[in-house]
């Protein structure tokens, strides 16, 4: 009696997986390519646990000792993020350290200049010995966070966009009841059973057009339904 569980294409491999099958379907022998993945940016092996092990606890996947070390690595990785942002250099200072920086007169902080190719760790230690004390598995982690930082803010505006395109449920709808449809879309629509708008926009050769009139049709419903409730 309890709900499914549904991992969507910003969830893991699997939602992108399960999601091309059900929606694009295939001709050949399925192969799971990075490249299928928009946000793969986001799917990143090294931050699997960070993804999902708090879904797996809202689950009752997660026993009690492996969330007590997941929430214990969490708040180290947090506290240790929040030193190498308030830690700054001006591009003179950073000079002095080996680091040929824009000279901007912008003050730059450890978490900045670990997001430039040529800095690693060692050398924001170097100019801050106090990041020292930070473990070294936890090092590893803010650097590679430090690195996507940028991509992963832009990528997260897309994942927003996404999710509140899967938030458009299609269930049970009637597409013969959708005025302006054309009859393909009908068709393919009627085939694949889409669950969300998102998914149906994954639908091979659905055009905008059709997307914009099955999410119009959804507010008038919506709007329909509160009004009869009201």
């Amino acid at each position: 009696g309890a709900e499914p569980v549904v991992f969507d294409r910003a969830d893991g491999y699997l939602g992108v997986m399960i999601d091309d099958l059900t929606s694009r379907g295939i001709t050949e022998p399925y192969r799971m390519f990075t490249s299928r993945a928009e946000y793969r940016l986001t799917l990143r092996a090294d931050n699997a646990d960070q993804r999902l092990t708090d879904r797996g606890i809202a689950l009752g996947c997660v026993g009690s000792e492996r969330a007590g070390r997941h929430a214990a690595k969490i708040a180290e990785l947090n506290t240790a993020k929040s030193l190498a942002k308030s830690l700054s250099v001006t591009p003179n200072e950073a000079a002095k350290h080996g680091l040929m920086l824009n000279h901007d007169g912008q003050r730059r902080t450890a978490f900045e200049l670990l997001a430039y190719p040529e800095v690693e760790w060692g050398s924001v230690v170097s100019i801050w010995p106090q990041l020292n004390g930070i473990d070294p598995k936890i090092a590893v982690h803010l650097e590679i966070d430090a690195k996507y930082d940028v991509y992963l803010a832009r990528q997260a505006a897309d994942v927003q966009a996404f999710r509140r395109d899967e938030g458009l449920l299609l269930t049970d709808v009637d597409y013969g009841a959708v005025p302006g449809l054309s009859n393909e879309a009908r068709q393919k629509l009627e085939k694949v059973r889409p669950r969300t708008i998102g998914q149906a926009g994954r639908i091979e050769a659905m055009t905008p057009a059709a997307l914009a009139i099955l999410a119009a049709y959804l507010r008038r419903e919506a709007r329909r339904s509160a009004a009869a409730s009201a």
